[in-house]
């Protein structure tokens, strides 16, 4: 498994953890690995999100995923899913983490891009979050 896979699956258990829904604030949890467009939901209500962990400080792009599906909700008049970003990085030796919540995103802040023939997987059309320092955003947890 690789390094990023792991950031990112001990990213989402870290938000079930420490974050309650920021819609009725009660306990989120894991949906089953490969979901469409979500990572967690409310055990108590609708709420679904995304979720991206970084090994950085809160920077203005994101790597996001796969295109396609994104594509095709986007198409039918869907909104881009809320997003839970987790960044975690280390300053002179201490550790800092910051989980934000983008509620909103819109489309102009998905960018697609496709990856290299020589890629693992060869020319996936993948999209990035940018710009999302310039979105409004709740912190939801601070370290």
């Amino acid at each position: 498994m690789s390094q990023n896979k792991l950031n990112g699956d001990n990213g989402e258990l870290e938000i079930v953890q420490k974050i309650p829904c920021p819609n009725c604030g009660k306990s989120l949890m894991l949906l089953p690995k490969n979901y469409p467009l979500y990572d967690i939901q409310c055990t108590g209500c609708n709420f679904r999100a995304q979720v991206k962990t970084n090994q950085s400080k809160p920077k203005s792009t994101i790597f996001g995923a796969g295109w396609d599906i994104m594509e095709k909700v986007l198409k039918s008049g869907f909104i881009v899913p809320p997003l839970m970003a987790n960044f975690k990085w280390k300053e002179k030796e201490e550790e800092h983490q910051e989980i934000r919540f983008y509620p909103f995103i819109p489309k102009n802040n998905l960018k697609m891009h496709q990856l290299s023939p020589l890629a693992r997987r060869a020319n996936y059309k993948m999209f990035n979050y940018i710009g999302i320092d310039k979105l409004p955003y709740f912190i939801m947890y601070k370290k």
